[in-house]
């Protein structure tokens, strides 16, 4: 088997640099960084750009690998993490929240179809500093900005126009 190229040492390495960036934050925040803690952040620090994850999701993922953490610590932990601004709650109007890695460098918003939850990411430095300008005019300190558009994909649009509903979620 082929070793690692430069390029997985290289995100290899940028990861463990998040690591500690974000670890550093939640101390100078007066937070322990608790082994369930640890541990919910370095699982969203090996996903995937993009991926989102539901407090059911992730409490899948710990017993995948073995953890003893409840799903109330999983929840209690996605809400201090959110709130720390570590991690971005999201709402896609499916009834339950979604959570990502809050990354600075990469400041995005998302276009969600109703009809079948495609979610896409894309990114506009307007509307991120836009919500820095409104929080700023009402003396807040904003963790987070969010935008979303909620319409319908080219798929689901196309099966509406065939069937009259669009395809189901």
């Amino acid at each position: 088997m082929p070793g690692k190229s430069k390029s997985d040492e290289k995100d290899t390495k940028r990861r463990a640099e998040k690591s500690e960036t974000v670890f550093d934050s939640l101390r100078k925040k007066g937070h322990r960084i608790t082994a369930q803690r640890e541990t919910i952040l370095a699982i969203f620090r090996e996903q995937e750009h993009g991926t989102h994850l539901s407090a059911e999701e992730l409490y899948s993922i710990l017993k995948e690998r073995g953890s003893n953490v409840s799903l109330a610590t999983t929840y209690r932990t996605l809400k201090l993490l959110s709130q720390l601004g570590l991690l971005r709650e999201l709402d896609f109007a499916e009834g339950h929240k979604h959570y990502e890695l809050k990354q600075d460098n990469v400041p995005h918003q998302h276009i969600i179809c109703l009809g079948c939850n495609t979610t896409l990411e894309f990114e506009d430095h307007f509307l991120e500093e836009a919500g820095q300008k409104i929080g700023s005019r009402y003396n807040f300190d904003v963790i987070d900005a969010q935008f979303k558009i909620f319409g319908m994909c080219p798929n689901c649009r196309e099966q509406k126009r065939k069937t009259g509903r669009p395809t189901n979620r």
